[in-house]
């Protein structure tokens, strides 16, 4: 599997990301949606991420067919969200989000696994590829902001139809026989043996709180600032700034994981997600204030995101990586965004901006939970 087919999947994946997550919240808002139905809707790209990975990471697993799982996935997301263009409703854009994020959530989950094991024994090299996500994402990110300075929001979905159409013409250039099975596809026992590791559930219900605590900044964050008077292109420009920070970070992790533990890269980032969600809530007006916060984007997601798929990676043996890193986006992005989402669009209207300090608050218990359990060197590798 060659390097710039790796690498360019993930640059159209997380581009798609880049134009949905900052800007898929305003689409809904010309819809003429509240903030209660837009956190409902933004919560719809998370549900599926609750029960769909750990399906498709099951038949992955127990069928080696890993390649033709994210093709498949990559196919059906595009073909579905084709229903959007007819949908006025929140019943009927609802739907159509949910159909298309189970196929769609089928993918990067299964594409990580792939990922892993063309490193081999390099995994310390997987940010390298990872990054060209966070480029994809920046690209996005900065032509649609730009864009939506000229053109009415409207064309969104047109822009989004075309990147989930590259993502899938990418993914046949992934050939099937370069795809490795794993040695037992029906190890159940070892898989029920590391879901009762105390550690291991505690990792789970961090990341859900770490993404319960972004549910704010996912699902209100552009509409805030454009409220505060920022241009869309600033808006762009903000979240471009973070994702680049997570560039460079993602480029340095070789050398932070080969010098520091895993646990105290857990710690420090879960810190700076305290602090990140602190200044957006205190100092949303200062332009700078939000670049510095943004800033830290590098750790709330970057940081966490690698040292998340690196302990999947310690934790689970290679017959469960499938498994393993499904539930690992099911617990984050798929229970915890959805929380997140949801609790957002609830408190948004009652309490606006104030609704980060309890994302702060969130990610201090976070922080509570990794401080006291979070010892890697303390659960063996398992390797069935």
């Amino acid at each position: 599997m060659p390097y710039l087919r790796v690498s360019g999947f993930y640059f159209f994946y997380f581009a798609l990301l880049g134009a949905l997550v900052p800007y898929w919240s305003l689409y809904l808002e010309s819809l003429h949606f509240d903030a209660q139905t837009i956190g409902l809707l933004m919560a719809t790209l998370h549900i599926s991420r609750i029960f769909a990975p750990n399906l498709w990471g099951w038949i992955a697993d127990h069928t080696g067919q890993r390649v033709k799982v994210v093709q498949f996935g990559a196919l059906m997301a595009w073909i579905v969200f084709i229903a959007i263009f007819w949908q006025g409703t929140a019943l009927g854009v609802g739907l159509t989000m949910l159909a298309f994020s189970f196929f769609w959530n089928a993918v990067l989950p299964q594409f990580e696994v792939l990922t892993l094991k063309l490193l081999g024994k390099d995994k310390a090299k997987y940010s390298h590829i990872r990054l060209w996500g966070s480029v994809g994402f920046i690209f996005a990110v900065l032509m649609i902001g730009a864009l939506l300075e000229v053109v009415e929001i409207g064309v969104l979905p047109w822009i989004l139809l075309m990147i989930m159409l590259l993502i899938w013409l990418n993914s046949l250039l992934i050939k099937p026989a370069k795809e490795v099975a794993g040695a037992d596809h029906h190890d159940t026992r070892s898989m029920r043996h590391i879901m009762f590791i105390p550690q291991v559930q505690v990792f789970f219900l961090i990341f859900f709180l770490i993404q319960l605590g972004h549910g704010p900044y996912y699902t209100f964050y552009s509409l805030m600032m454009l409220d505060l008077g920022y241009s869309s292109a600033q808006v762009g420009w903000l979240w471009a700034v973070g994702v680049l920070a997570e560039v460079a970070l993602f480029w340095m992790m070789p050398w932070i994981f080969k010098h520091l533990s895993l646990r105290l890269v857990m710690l420090i980032s879960l810190a700076l997600c305290v602090l990140r969600w602190m200044l957006i809530g205190l100092f949303s007006q200062e332009y700078w204030v939000m670049m510095l916060s943004q800033l830290l984007h590098a750790a709330t997601f970057g940081s966490l995101h690698a040292v998340g798929i690196a302990l999947v990676s310690h934790y689970f043996s290679p017959s469960t990586q499938g498994r393993g890193q499904a539930l690992f986006s099911s617990a984050g992005f798929g229970a915890g965004g959805a929380a997140g989402a949801i609790l957002s669009g609830v408190l948004w209207g009652v309490m606006g901006s104030a609704t980060f300090y309890i994302a702060a608050m969130v990610s201090l218990l976070g922080f509570g939970l990794a401080w006291v359990w979070i010892r890697p060197e303390k659960v063996l590798k398992l390797d069935s």
